[in-house]
């Protein structure tokens, strides 16, 4: 039987400061939460209902200052979306080991700091939702991105073992696989790189912001009590 949440549940959006975490975050206020975000700097926007916070999600000690504010509001924490990520396109023989190191601590480490934290925190309460943003390169093994997609081949490791761990708990993990979407992170990538990935998609297109909050909402519906441990990719991609 899916828990009750009360009428403005509480999510954390990491990485929110712009791109896709900004979209979730503002999509979330559309659906009545009381939405906090993070990012390691100041943001240019705010929304009724929206908390900005400075942290940094490869600081355990932050993550954990974090999640205790976000914890201590409303009728405590219910969703987590880990969006915060960092990416390169790069050949892996090309790949520098600070590029790798960045990309796993952002969203390797990360991404396991505020699961655990924010775990602890919906524990008590018997009821918690958390979505972490993987992509479609993990089952396309996406060429010139081989540390990308073993960061985000680890989050997805992760959150099989999570939804495990915390089922016990009332806490779901699953994970979105987003395609491509128009924003800072994927301007940079060639246009005929980018094409060649859109025609390797059953569903030949650009993602949208639409699509991934589909799946987001799903996720922390809460008659979706009974769904964890699964890796949903967007675009026709299957694993």
């Amino acid at each position: 039987m899916a828990a009750p949440i009360g009428p403005h549940p509480v999510a954390l959006v990491t990485g929110s400061s712009k791109g896709l975490g900004r979209a979730l975050a503002e999509h979330l206020l559309t659906r009545g939460y009381r939405v906090f975000g993070c990012s390691r700097t100041t943001v240019d926007w705010s929304a009724d209902g929206y908390t900005h916070l400075i942290a940094d999600v490869t600081d355990e000690g932050q993550v954990k200052e974090l999640v205790r504010q976000v914890s201590s509001e409303g009728e405590g924490l219910y969703a987590v979306v880990n969006n915060a990520g960092a990416a390169s396109m790069n050949h892996a023989l090309l790949t520098p080991a600070t590029s790798l190191d960045r990309m796993l601590a952002t969203n390797v480490r990360g991404a396991f700091l505020v699961c655990r934290e924010a775990a602890k925190a919906m524990r008590g309460a018997g009821v918690g939702r958390i979505v972490n943003i993987s992509t479609i390169a993990v089952p396309l093994a996406l060429e010139g991105q081989a540390a990308y997609v073993a960061s985000k081949g680890a989050v997805e490791s992760l959150s099989r073992v999570l939804a495990v761990e915390l089922a016990g708990f009332g806490v779901t993990v699953n994970v979105i696989g987003a395609t491509p979407i128009d924003t800072d992170m994927t301007r940079g990538v060639p246009a005929r790189v980018m094409e060649r990935l859109i025609e390797r998609l059953p569903i030949a297109r650009m993602g949208t912001v639409a699509d991934v909050a589909n799946v987001l909402d799903f996720f922390l519906d809460p008659a979706s009590d009974g769904v964890t441990g699964q890796i949903l990719y967007l675009g026709g991609v299957t694993s």
